[in-house]
C-alpha cells in the first residue's frame, strides 16, 4: 500500500496517524493511506498561507498565468497516472476519470487566460478633469472544501480562479478521495506555485472542523457538498464577515414533451441519470413525460439502462461504476426500499448487484421507478445515486410545475422540437442551468454555475462570474489636473 504525504508551506509533510483510502469496487484492500493532520497541523497551514498570500497578491498576474499554464501541461502529461488513481479511490470508469483529469487542466489553462486579461471597469466622472476606473483585488485566505463524486476537478473549478486572481487557500479534500487532490497540488507545486499559497489538508473532518472554520485569518470559504453540512458552515459562519460559496444538493428534472425526438431523449436521460452512477449535483433523478409518449418513452428508457455493464471503474467494459463508499451504497439502499415501501414500482433495477466479485464493492443496480406522487420522498429529496423517477403529466404547464415543485433549483432540461417551448421553459425553469435537447449534465469551464433555492448560495462557480467570490471591488478617481494650453 502507497503512503503518500501532504504539502503544507511548500513542503510535503507527514504525521503519525493515517487514513485508508478504499477501493469501492473491492473494499478489501486499501488503495493508500495520507496523513490524518490535527488541528495544530491546521493552524499551521493558516500560518503558511498568510505568508505566501503576502507574496502571491504582490506576483505579476503573468507569473500567475504562467504557474496554471505549466501545471495544466504537467496534469495532462500525467493523465494516465492520475486518472487511474481517480478511478481507484472514487470508482468511476476509467474514461470518466480520463475526462475528469483533461478538464481540470482545462480549468487552469481557462483562468490562467484570464489572469493576463485583468479586471477593471473605465468610468466616467462628473469631476473635471478626473479619471475613474474600478480595479478587482484579491482577498486573502480562501478555505476550499471539496466533495468525493467528482474529487479532482471541483478542486480545479474552485482553486484555479481564485489562485489566478492572487489568493491563497487551504484545501481540505473529501476523506474518503484525497489522492486526486494531492495530484492536483503537485502539479501546481512541480509547476512553481511559491510555498504556502496552496496548502493541503487531510485529515478526519470530525477532528479539525474547529480548526478549519474558525481561523480568523479565513475570509471566504466555498464548499461543494450536502445541504445539512452546507448549511452547519453557514451558520457557523454567520456571525464574521467571511464570504461564503456553496454548491450544494439537487434533484434535477428533464421535460419529455409530446413532440420530443424520444429515442435521443431516451439516451440522453439515461447518459444524465446514470453517468458516474448517478453521483453528479447535475445528474437528472427526475423525469417528467407527457401522458400521450409516457408508455413509448418508458419503454425506451427501460431499454437504455439495461443495457448498461456494472463492474469496477477499471475494466474497459464497465458502463456504470459502483457508488464510492459503503455509506453511500446503503444510503442509496435505504432510499430505495423506502420508496417501495411508499408506493412506487420498480421497473427495472432495485437492490444491490453482488454477483460475484461484486459482493465486496459498492455496487447497486441501475434503478428506474414508476407510481410516485409529488409528495412521494424520492420524488422530492436527493438520492445520490443510480436511481430514476419517471412520472406522467399533461402537458407543457404541468411539467413546468412540476419541475419548480422543490426546494432545489440547479439543473432542468426540456426535450421538444417545438423552439416557442424551448424558449418558454428556459424563461420559466427556477433553475441556475437549463437544457434544450441535451442533458443536465456538462456545463463546460467558462459557463458560469450555480442553482437557486437550496442548491446554492449567490456566489457562482466557473466562467468569470466566479471572481465575484475570490476578488473585491476597488474604485480609483485620480484628479490628473487642467492641461496645459499650447500655442498654436
Amino acid at each position: 500500500m502507497r503512503t503518500l504525504e501532504t504539502l503544507s508551506g511548500g513542503e510535503w509533510v507527514a504525521t503519525g496517524e493515517w487514513i485508508d483510502v478504499q477501493n469501492p469496487a473491492d473494499v478489501r484492500t486499501p488503495v493508500a493511506r495520507v496523513p490524518a493532520l490535527a488541528a495544530k497541523d491546521v493552524t499551521r497551514a493558516y500560518d503558511h498561507a498568510e505568508r505566501g498570500f503576502a507574496g502571491w497578491k504582490r506576483t505579476s498576474p503573468f507569473e500567475r498565468a504562467r504557474v496554471l499554464t505549466e501545471a495544466a501541461r504537467l496534469i495532462r502529461a500525467r493523465a494516465e497516472e492520475i486518472a487511474a488513481d481517480v478511478t481507484a479511490e472514487n470508482g468511476k470508469t476509467l474514461a470518466e476519470a480520463t475526462g475528469e483529469t483533461l478538464k481540470a487542466a482545462d480549468f487552469l489553462e481557462y483562468y490562467a487566460g484570464l489572469a493576463r486579461r485583468g479586471y477593471g471597469t473605465l468610468l466616467h466622472d462628473v469631476r473635471p478633469n478626473h479619471r475613474t476606473h474600478t480595479q478587482r483585488e484579491p482577498i486573502g485566505v480562501i478555505l476550499v472544501i471539496s466533495p468525493w463524486n467528482d474529487p479532482l476537478i471541483t478542486p480545479a473549478r474552485k482553486l484555479a480562479p481564485l489562485l489566478a486572481a492572487g489568493n491563497a487557500a487551504v484545501f481540505k479534500p473529501a476523506t474518503e478521495t484525497p489522492l486526486s487532490g494531492l495530484h492536483f497540488a503537485r502539479a501546481l507545486h512541480d509547476a512553481g506555485l511559491p510555498a504556502g499559497v496552496l496548502n493541503v489538508v487531510t485529515g478526519r473532518t470530525a477532528q479539525i472542523e474547529g480548526a478549519l472554520l474558525d481561523d480568523p485569518r479565513v475570509v471566504g470559504v466555498t464548499f461543494t457538498g450536502s445541504n445539512a453540512v452546507g448549511n452547519r458552515i453557514r451558520r457557523r459562519l454567520a456571525d464574521r464577515n467571511v464570504r461564503f460559496q456553496g454548491e450544494l444538493g439537487g434533484k434535477n428534472a428533464s421535460v419529455v414533451l409530446g413532440d420530443a425526438d424520444l429515442p435521443a431523449a431516451a439516451r440522453a436521460v439515461a447518459a444524465a441519470s446514470f453517468g458516474q452512477a448517478g453521483q453528479r449535483c447535475t445528474a437528472t433523478s427526475r423525469v417528467v413525460v407527457a401522458q400521450p409518449v409516457y408508455d413509448e418513452f418508458t419503454r425506451l428508457l427501460v431499454g437504455e439502462v439495461e443495457a448498461l455493464t456494472t463492474g469496477p471503474g477499471s475494466d474497459p467494459a464497465t458502463t456504470l461504476c459502483p457508488l464510492s463508499s459503503p455509506r453511500q451504497r446503503d444510503s442509496v439502499l435505504a432510499d430505495l426500499n423506502r420508496a417501495v415501501e411508499q408506493g412506487a414500482t420498480v421497473l427495472t433495477g432495485g437492490a444491490a448487484d453482488t454477483r460475484g466479485d461484486r459482493a465486496h464493492g459498492c455496487f447497486v443496480q441501475p434503478t428506474v421507478l414508476a407510481g410516485v406522487t409529488p409528495e412521494t420522498a424520492i420524488w422530492r429529496e436527493e438520492v445520490f445515486g443510480p436511481v430514476l423517477v419517471v412520472r406522467a403529466v399533461a402537458g407543457f404547464a404541468e411539467a413546468v410545475d412540476a419541475v419548480n415543485d422543490s426546494d432545489f433549483g440547479l439543473a432542468a432540461a426540456v426535450f421538444t422540437r417545438d423552439l416557442a417551448n424551448a424558449y418558454r421553459f428556459a424563461d420559466e425553469a427556477e433553475c441556475g442551468q437549463v437544457a434544450v435537447n441535451t442533458t443536465t449534465t456538462g456545463w463546460d469551464v467558462h459557463l458560469p454555475f450555480g442553482g437557486f433555492h437550496d442548491s446554492g448560495t449567490a456566489y457562482k462557480e466557473q466562467g468569470d462570474e466566479v471572481l465575484r467570490f475570490s476578488t473585491r471591488v476597488k474604485t480609483v478617481a485620480i484628479n490628473i489636473g487642467a492641461p496645459e494650453r499650447t500655442r498654436g
